[in-house]
């Protein structure tokens, strides 16, 4: 079919089509007239011809105006209303005129579609005498397109795009290469809202409502901006379910007829009920009697016993009736004293015998409100909540057989039991005392700033030195080829050589002492530590001074590793370094932990193995010193931990905590206490265990030492066994202090306790 073009009439008017001409015209944003510098040269190329053949149209077109002016009256009224609103950009840039006769050569390349599409427009029109282009029903982005509705892709390869009316190629723009691009990226301020299309390969300049569309429709906004997303909802609906019959007409006189199938149903029933395979139901108790009925309350008298025990009515549990305690103006014997009032403190609220003090008011308005109302209630409701909904048959069991059967005292001896020495001499209160490692010697420290040599046979005191200041701890040296004690005063680690004994031993740990040359190499993997060691000379010397060691802060603790080179300082105010370890034989000290584990009580070294304990407030760890990795950490179940020891064996450990609990721990078995043990009534000073014999002890404010037997066997299924076997007293209470420290003698079942009332004790 051949493609038949008309030229329009001369005189007449074309109305340029405006769908999506602005994606053709490389004009300003603004829509403001544009140059005619601003078209390329290709542009200029391409669109030559057609300039010069409308040029000469001109003339022709001047001519025949007056022969067509009745054609283009009528053709004016037959153009669709719609294409006379919608201007192009090509007229609004010219002037705001719409009808163009001469396009611009900015506006060529759309302009020469338009002419396409305004012959095909014409010469249709004068065919069939319908416009076929007043609407538009196909799906693509532009009407005006040279292609053809095929895909862009075809053109790729090809230096044109379509073609116009005359059948010559339409060449696409030139396009730059990688360096125009860039210059006209640094000179072109429009080049961010540049684009280009993808069915003429025009560069289009989005303006500012464009891109203020995109920029919403990027952030998730409506369109449009008059669009209100969060109006008020308009209910055009009513909510209401109103039921009402599709059609109201009456029903037909056919629906109460018996219909046939129904007749047959009837009859099959009628037949079976007179066979008699059907049965009327039989007629119930409350047809055949409708008297009343009445029901005799006592009739269950002689019920068994059985039945009434799971039959009988649970009542809820009744509130305790107030007594003479509760009243306004109790007698003058329920009123508490102060020592009674302390007492009543002390004690743990579910210890109390009454959870209140009585007090004692003249009359009823004087009596205030009552501050445990709103608990008293609340635990009444946890009384009807959990009161039991079902009676339980109790067992007859003895209440003596849930006892566990423990082995008599008698059985599990030795243990000391009674006071065979007292240590008098010092005058202030002895704060900690240690024992040589044969058993001969005791060493103590006491706040009247003296360290006291003791014989433990005879109770005489040997030396006495004085070190300038409190003594808070002080331990001997594990090793017996040593002679050597560790003393705690202030900020100050002392190491002594208590020479006594033999004196073979006492020149021999001279000799390790002084064959060590000082060095600098006191540090901590380079980072130099704040501790200073000293070395005593002269007078001190004599006295049995050896080495001074220096801290920032004030020590609490020192205890000893078992092959007697290396000690534990503990700085509870120090953070990282609260924790210390000193090597004796090389004046060296190390900081094991980089970061703070909370406030550090205790330390301890295991007795086999390269483990740390560390206690803190609440947890114990437990650290591979080798592996430097953390193994364990115990939780104590307690407020404040105060002391604690590790077993000869290592593989348990008991604590005390100022809260008045004794934790035994079975490191193989949990992390939790084993058993928890509360014989005291005040805070725990101390804690040990003997080293041979299966005994451990723990000393408290007050004033008693309570020995226990602690056996660990050897078979891992079987359970440590705990005894309490002695309570040992005669320290006198002191500022509300009693024992302050309890050791075990090294090879004997002995104890020796040492307490506010400055004396020491030994209980064999």
């Amino acid at each position: 079919m051949k493609r038949q073009c008309c030229v329009p009439m001369p005189n007449k008017k074309v109305e340029q089509p405006s769908d999506k001409t602005e994606l053709f015209v490389d004009a300003p944003p603004d829509g403001s007239e544009g140059s005619d510098s601003d078209s390329t040269d290709s542009e200029e190329s391409v669109y030559s011809g057609l300039e010069e053949e409308e040029d000469t149209s001109n003339a022709s077109e001047e001519e025949s105006d007056n022969e067509e002016a009745a054609v283009e009256d009528s053709d004016e009224d037959s153009v669709p209303p719609a294409e006379e609103a919608k201007p192009t950009r090509q007229g609004k840039a010219k002037g705001g005129k719409s009808k163009v006769k001469k396009p611009s050569k900015q506006s060529q390349p759309s302009g020469s579609l338009e002419n396409t599409a305004g012959d095909t427009h014409a010469a249709s029109t004068s065919q069939s005498g319908a416009d076929e282009y007043e609407y538009d029903s196909s799906d693509e982005e532009d009407i005006r397109n040279t292609v053809g509705n095929i895909p862009m892709e075809w053109y790729r390869e090809f230096e044109h795009i379509g073609y116009d009316l005359l059948g010559k190629k339409i060449i696409k723009p030139e396009q730059g290469d990688e360096l125009d691009e860039f210059v006209n990226r640094m000179d072109n301020p429009d080049y961010w809202r540049t684009v280009r299309d993808r069915l003429t390969n025009q560069k289009v300049v989005l303006s500012d409502k464009d891109v203020q569309l995109i920029q919403r429709f990027r952030r998730g906004k409506t369109v449009d901006p008059s669009t209100d997303p969060y109006a008020p909802w308009v209910d055009t609906f009513t909510s209401e379910v109103m039921i009402h019959p599709v059609t109201n007409r009456p029903e037909h006189k056919r629906s109460f007829i018996p219909s046939l199938w129904e007749k047959q149903e009837v009859g099959r029933i009628v037949h079976a009920m007179k066979m008699g395979w059907i049965k009327p139901k039989p007629p119930t108790e409350d047809e055949e009697d409708d008297e009343p009925k009445f029901y005799n309350l006592w009739e269950n008298e002689n019920e068994s016993e059985i039945n009434k025990r799971f039959n009988q009515h649970i009542p809820a549990p009744k509130m305790r009736l107030p007594g003479h305690a509760e009243s306004y103006n109790p007698p003058p014997e329920y009123l508490f004293t102060e020592e009674e009032e302390l007492a009543w403190k002390a004690k743990e609220p579910e210890e109390r015998k009454i959870n209140f003090i009585p007090k004692k008011f003249s009359s009823f308005r004087l009596i205030t409100a009552y501050p445990r109302f709103c608990n008293e209630r609340f635990e009444r409701c946890l009384d009807l909540y959990l009161c039991p909904r079902q009676r339980k048959m109790r067992m007859n069991v003895d209440p003596e057989d849930l006892i566990p059967k423990l082995p008599k005292p008698k059985d599990l001896q030795p243990f000391p039991s009674t006071q065979a020495l007292v240590y008098r001499g010092h005058a202030g209160m002895v704060r900690c005392i240690s024992v040589s490692p044969d058993g001969q010697w005791l060493v103590s420290g006491s706040d009247d700033s003296t360290l006291k040599f003791w014989e433990v046979a005879t109770a005489r005191c040997l030396k006495t030195l004085h070190v300038g200041g409190v003594v808070k701890d002080i331990a001997w040296n594990p090793n017996v080829t040593l002679s050597l004690v560790a003393a705690i005063v202030d900020c100050d680690l002392l190491v002594l050589n208590a020479g006594l004994g033999d004196k073979l031993i006492v020149s021999n740990t001279d000799n390790i002492l002084s064959s060590h040359t000082p060095t600098e190499e006191n540090s901590d993997a380079g980072n130099k530590l704040p501790v200073h060691w000293h070395t005593a000379d002269g007078k001190k010397w004599k006295e049995g001074h050896r080495v001074k060691v220096t801290h920032p802060k004030a020590l609490s603790q020192v205890t000893w590793h078992g092959k007697g080179d290396y000690l534990a300082v503990v700085m509870p105010q120090a953070d990282s370094m609260s924790v210390l370890i000193h090597q004796l034989s090389r004046q060296r000290t190390q900081n094991p932990f980089r970061k703070p584990k909370g406030l550090v009580q205790r330390v301890l070294f295991h007795p086999l193995r390269p483990f740390l304990f560390v206690a803190t407030q609440r947890y114990v760890r437990v650290y591979n010193l080798l592996k430097q990795e953390l193994v364990k950490k115990l939780q104590t179940n307690c407020k404040w931990v105060s002391s604690m020891a590790v077993h000869p064996g290592g593989d348990n450990v008991i604590i005390g905590s100022y809260d008045c609990r004794l934790g035994w721990f079975d490191l193989d078995l949990s992390t939790k206490p084993y058993q928890v043990l509360r014989h005291h009534k005040k805070a725990i000073r101390q804690v040990c265990y003997h080293k041979t014999y299966p005994l451990f002890a723990s000393a408290s404010d007050d004033g008693t030492v309570i020995v226990c037997h602690g056996r660990v066997y050897n078979d891992l299924l079987q359970n440590p066994l705990i005894v309490p076997v002695k309570v040992l007293r005669g320290h006198t209470m002191t500022s509300d202090l009693g024992v302050l420290d309890c050791k075990f003698h090294p090879t004997q079942p002995w104890v020796f306790s040492s307490g506010s009332d400055h004396t020491i004790r030994l209980f064999t």
